[in-house]
């Protein structure tokens, strides 16, 4: 079982992740949407989906920094264990409150707005209830720490572990004396990446660049003496200077 949960499972997920990615782009590129609900709901999300996204950047920040990294690495540059784990827990602290809050905001937003909630799909549903449970218990692990003065270095077992993933040398036995939030934390997140594909997610890989190349888009105004056009004012009836100017010419 140890094994298959921090050896197969990983590859599975991440198998999903890019095999997945590569037949949605294919063959669903209209379906490679957010599928925006802001038409139908504003106040909350003008609050909630700055919160949450901003917040997920210092999270993904500061696991970035904190799985990819080395230990060594910080050592070499001076920053010491207790104050590398001080701003960790401080930014981690606050990253994980706004990504909290404005998840719950947009879920709240998501269940209460009728149009809104027609236009979830049951997929997306399923990805709420996995992205709901990492932040949880990301946000557990590091509050858990403070309440009761538990200090895990995950540095020494989950870091190593994850990179060694990506050599394709991954050792199991890094990670079965880590505590049960942490390998939760991490099984869910491979979880979600495995579905990741299937959602509105595939949006994080998309980017407006074409918009700096594309040609510029030409507006036309309502003509008023023929009545056509795209606005919908209606032409005056009768003579006015502009006709009479005509009918001389």
């Amino acid at each position: 079982m140890s094994t298959f949960l921090w050896v197969i499972f990983p590859y599975l997920c991440l198998a999903s992740f890019v095999v997945g990615h590569w037949w949605r782009y294919k063959y669903d590129k209209f379906g490679w949407t957010t599928r925006s609900s802001q038409l139908y709901e504003d106040n909350l999300l003008k609050w909630g989906s700055p919160l949450f996204h901003f917040g997920m950047l210092g999270v993904v920040g500061g696991h970035i920094i904190g799985l990819l990294l080395p230990k060594g690495w910080t050592d070499a540059i001076g920053i010491s264990e207790s104050t590398y784990h001080t701003f960790a827990l401080g930014g981690g602290l606050i990253a994980g409150a706004m990504t909290f809050v404005g998840l719950v905001m947009l879920v709240y937003r998501r269940r209460t707005v009728r149009p809104v909630f027609k236009a979830t799909t049951p997929m997306d549903k399923v990805m709420y209830l996995f992205l709901g449970g990492v932040i949880l218990l990301g946000c557990w692990n590091t509050v858990a720490s403070v309440i009761f003065k538990t200090h895990f270095n995950y540095r020494e077992s989950v870091s190593p572990w994850f990179r060694q993933i990506f050599y394709l040398q991954p050792d199991a036995s890094l990670m079965t004396g880590v505590p049960l939030g942490f390998q939760a934390h991490a099984l869910l997140a491979f979880a979600l990446f495995a579905l990741w594909p299937f959602t509105r997610l595939v949006h994080v890989f998309s980017a407006p660049v074409g918009y700096f190349t594309r040609p510029y888009i030409v507006y036309r105004s309502k003509d008023e003496r023929s009545g056509r056009g795209t606005g919908n004012h209606a032409p005056k009836r009768g003579w006015e200077a502009s006709n009479l100017d005509d009918a001389r010419k």
